[in-house]
């Protein structure tokens, strides 16, 4: 009689337990999820083969397996302490606002489904991943020719435990930025370009010019990979803004098309003000119009409208294209590829001008609740700044710090042979 009464109480939680188990339930909604997916992979085609090869056609041919195996190598290891550490730090439960809980580490204790989305939260964190990894391999460009490998991937390790996982709660998981001042970043001009951009202008002033800048012209050894590589970026940004919608509906569409005419401005733009300035467009001027458009955009691509998107290019153009010429031309300032210029300038302007043109009478989506135009640039303008300040302040230490264990810069020989050689690649493994 026992075990019969046991059996029947186990029948009757049968159902239960089914229902619990159910897969549509569990997974969330299948559309929104693979269009995350599809997201997750045009970001890491970004990382990988668009940033090596859009940087790697900018510099001289002796540091080309450089450039690409520092890309590469920054991206696995940011990847893997974001399973890690990352993760939590950043999306892990809200205690105080600065940092997440550490209830993810590892990835363990995931739910089903993300809080207040429709997709799995692993699917999430994928998704997350691959800005964790693209947005140190950004600053690859503000330090080619010159810095030691080892140095390089010991810093952007801590760096995207100290700089990039403690932002990203700040605005996206629900820290003091978003929750305290209103601060909005739809898909990184604050958490990456700004971080990025303020970082590299950091490590380009700690390492000191490459050997003959700025009286040697040190002229990209091949634009063509550089275009191919811009074009990849700018495919793939379309999941880095589109998939920050985190839904398969109308507000990625609003996004990707936001982000194409954004690019598309800001690419033509640069072509006519090198007609006039150079005589003739370039190939590189365009891709990097496109990229700066790109950036600039990418704070507000999902709150603005698209003629709204079309001016964000426009500035970016010429804001960016300023900024170049001031820090490089004027300031004399060897941020190799113009990290901060095109990246980090490009981002700020985006984010404080979503202040103005998420105004429901320019045709953006409409201040969050409690705010209007004057409070929404101000909260902009307080997530700008404290993000600079803290990228540029963690900065300084932690390239210090690991500078004590790696020196940061190549030897005088070996910068003049190329690393190609002298730290990696024809001789192999021998890093430095």
């Amino acid at each position: 009689m026992f075990r019969k009464l046991i059996a029947g109480m186990a029948l009757a939680v049968l159902p239960t337990a089914a229902f619990a188990q159910d897969p549509y339930a569990a997974a969330g909604d299948s559309g929104d999820t693979a269009w995350i997916l599809i997201s997750s992979a045009l970001v890491l085609l970004m990382c990988l083969p668009g940033l090596s090869l859009f940087y790697g056609g900018l510099v001289r041919a002796k540091n080309f397996l450089s450039v690409a195996l520092q890309c590469g190598a920054v991206a696995a290891v940011a990847s893997l302490l974001w399973v890690m550490a990352g993760y939590t730090l950043a999306f892990g439960h809200v205690t105080n606002g600065w940092l997440g809980a550490g209830n993810a580490w590892m990835l363990i204790d995931l739910g089903n489904v993300r809080d207040g989305l429709t997709i799995p939260e692993s699917t999430f964190a994928l998704f997350q991943m691959t800005f964790a990894a693209i947005t140190p391999a950004l600053m690859v460009g503000a330090w080619v020719d010159r810095a030691r490998f080892g140095w390089v991937v010991g810093f952007s390790a801590l760096w995207s435990l100290m700089v990039y996982a403690p932002v990203a709660h700040w605005v996206w998981g629900g820290g003091w930025l978003a929750s305290t001042m209103g601060t909005l970043d739809f898909a990184g001009g604050i958490v990456v370009h700004t971080t990025a951009g303020i970082s590299g202008l950091v490590i380009a002033l700690l390492l000191g010019r490459r050997q003959g800048f700025p009286g040697t012209a040190m002229l990209p050894h091949a634009p063509g990979l550089t275009m191919i590589g811009a074009m990849l970026l700018w495919v793939g940004w379309f999941g880095f803004n589109g998939g920050s919608a985190l839904t398969a509906t109308d507000d990625a569409s609003t996004a990707i098309i936001n982000t194409h005419v954004a690019a598309a401005m800001a690419a033509l733009a640069w072509v006519l003000i090198e007609r006039f300035t150079f005589g003739k467009p370039t190939s590189v001027g365009f891709a990097t119009g496109a990229i700066a458009g790109l950036a600039t955009v990418t704070p507000a691509a999902g709150f603005i409208s698209p003629g709204a998107a079309i001016l964000f290019g426009a500035l970016a153009a010429v804001v960016c294209y300023g900024a170049i010429h001031l820090f490089k031309i004027k300031l004399k300032i060897d941020d190799s590829l113009d990290v901060f210029a095109v990246h980090g300038v490009g981002g700020m302007l985006g984010s404080l001008l979503l202040g103005v043109f998420i105004s429901p009478a320019l045709g953006g989506t409409g201040f969050p609740e409690g705010l209007n135009m004057v409070t929404m640039v101000a909260a902009q303008v307080v997530g700008v700044g404290a993000v600079a300040i803290w990228s540029a302040i963690a900065t300084v230490v932690l390239a210090l710090g690991v500078s004590f264990l790696i020196p940061m810069r190549v030897s005088p020989e070996d910068e003049t042979e190329g690393l190609d050689i002298t730290s990696h690649g024809e001789r192999g493994w021998e890093l430095d």
